[in-house]
Formats: structure tokens, C-alpha cells, sequence
């Protein structure tokens, strides 16, 4: 895993929101929408999923839950990468799935529930 001291500034910005993370992800899950909730966590506008935390006085990041689904519908994962993405997408009852949006680019990481 990426332990940058920018990836470790996110993991503890994010911290708190965990909860509210993993219950969402349940949701994703449990309701049938995907096996592969993918949150994405960006500082701009965005077009995708649904938001479910603002950037705001306590975070600089938005988080917006989406999934795999909408990655390969909006063409974020191409149909041929899908099974790749599969294989290295970490068990969800233990850890979420971030898509970061950053000026350093984009990345999948994945940090622990709780």
C-alpha cells in the first residue's frame, strides 16, 4: 500500500467519515447495485456517482460513492481492464475503495474500514 505522507494526510482526513463510508459501501452491496463500490474522492466538480460527503471547514475532499459499473459505463475502466480491476480489488467487507482525483493524477487506493 502507498504510504506517502500525502496518502497518510488523506487516510487521517478521512478518518472520520469511515463509518459513513462503510455504510454505504453495505448499501452498494447489500441492495445488490455492485459487488464494487469505488468511492471517489476529488477536490473539484464531478460528474459521477452520488455525493455522499462536501469538501468543507473540516475536509478538503469530497467523496462521491460510485461503482465499477460507472467506471466502465463512463469509460474510467475499459471492458478489458474489468477482469484486472477485479482481480486487485481488495474484500470489500474489509476495506474501501478509493479513487483519488488529485493534482498528482488519479489513483485506486484502499484503506482499511476500520
Amino acid at each position: 500500500m502507498n504510504q506517502t505522507p500525502r496518502f497518510l494526510e488523506l487516510e487521517n482526513e478521512l478518518a472520520p467519515y469511515r463509518k459513513i463510508l462503510s455504510q454505504a459501501a453495505d448499501v452498494i452491496i447489500n441492495e445488490n447495485v455492485s459487488k464494487y463500490p469505488i468511492f471517489v474522492v476529488h477536490q473539484q466538480e464531478l460528474e459521477m456517482g452520488i455525493a455522499l460527503i462536501e469538501a468543507g471547514s473540516k475536509l478538503r475532499w469530497s467523496v462521491n460513492a460510485s461503482t465499477l459499473e460507472e467506471f466502465v459505463t463512463k469509460k474510467l475502466i475499459f471492458m478489458e481492464k474489468v477482469d484486472e480491476f477485479i482481480s486487485t480489488y481488495k474484500d470489500p467487507e474489509t476495506y474501501l475503495c478509493l479513487f483519488v482525483l488529485s493534482e498528482l493524477g488519479a489513483q485506486f487506493i484502499y484503506i482499511k474500514r476500520t
